[in-house]
């Protein structure tokens, strides 16, 4: 046995630097030679062929997203949609809503609808036009019986995205899309409650692993003479930074607002998806600082909030 063992070893040796095809390694009759004939040719090719490089989460939720957009009726998530029912906010401010806001309560529920569907594909450098409508709600569940529950705030915010890829290095993160958007964001109420303006709005988004950066900055639109609301952008800010991270079947994401004004008015939204059910996540949300939504944009806001996320950004 040991000699045989070692005629092979020899022969497969010989076999190594003669062979240099697989028709030469299909001439040999003896099955054992073959076999190590056609392993030193193609093994050797597997190792030189680089490893494929891992697609970043982010990468991986665009490429969904088209996909997903390719079959009819097809509407995919935009943000993160979740239903909060119980928030607190340890300073909440009611005075807008005069004699009426009395009556309000520091727990109320929060939610988020936000969905977007594919208009156009193939455009400029393989760009495409989506359309997308988010709706955040406030709810005063627990207000006492004399408001009877009304929803205390409501922001609709339709946009009309066009989506560039990119592809090139920035500190180390792909660059992947930068969105051009027109954005309009109101309450739908009549004055003195009433808050809305447009925008036009850029963003890039960048990728690597499990990470995902944005940057998004605005310029608004509206007609100075028709503007009910001139000192939004002090509020609402007028750049927004985010940082999003998956890890495993958890998504963390936290959001940055400035006015970049000397005032330096700022909020902090920090949010947490995780596994609950088989269809539906946990979701906690923490808020602080100004621009929470257009009717409390002047106060700051510090409010936690605890409830299911239907989906998340990664």
């Amino acid at each position: 046995m040991r000699h045989h063992a070692a005629i092979i070893f020899l022969a497969t040796i010989a076999l190594q630097a003669n062979a240099e095809s697989p028709e030469a390694c299909a001439e040999i009759d003896e099955s054992t030679q073959r076999l190590a004939c056609y392993d030193s040719i193609f093994r050797e090719t597997i190792a030189e062929e680089p490893a494929a490089e891992e697609e970043s989460a982010l990468e991986q939720r665009l490429a969904m997203e088209m996909h997903e957009q390719h079959r009819w009726f097809s509407i995919t998530p935009h943000k993160p949609n979740y239903f909060l029912p119980v928030t607190y906010n340890a300073n909440s401010d009611f005075s807008d809503y005069g004699e009426f806001g009395e009556n309000f309560s520091d727990v109320e529920v929060k939610f988020q609808i936000s969905l977007k569907a594919l208009f156009w594909e193939g455009l400029w450098l393989d760009s495409s036009i989506w359309g997308a409508y988010t709706q955040q709600a406030y709810w005063q569940v627990y207000a006492d019986s004399e408001a009877s529950a009304p929803f205390r705030e409501t922001n609709h915010q339709p946009e009309l995205i066009w989506a560039i890829p990119m592809d090139f290095e920035l500190f180390g993160w792909q660059a992947l899309r930068t969105n051009l958007a027109f954005n309009h964001q109101s309450n739908g109420q009549s004055d003195p409650l009433s808050r809305s303006w447009n925008r036009l709005t850029a963003e890039i988004q960048l990728g690597r692993g499990d990470f995902e950066l944005s940057a998004k900055t605005w310029v608004r639109i509206d007609d100075p003479e028709n503007d009910n609301n001139p000192n939004i952008e002090d509020y609402m800010g007028r750049i927004q930074l985010g940082a999003i991270y998956r890890h495993g079947d958890h998504v963390f994401d936290a959001w940055f607002i400035n006015n970049l004004s000397s005032d330096n008015r700022s909020g902090i939204e920090v949010n947490w998806a995780f596994p609950l059910f088989k269809h539906v996540g946990g979701f906690v949300q923490i808020y602080s600082g100004y621009g929470e939504n257009l009717i409390d944009m002047e106060n700051y806001n510090n409010r936690i909030g605890v409830g299911i996320a239907l989906t998340e950004w990664l």
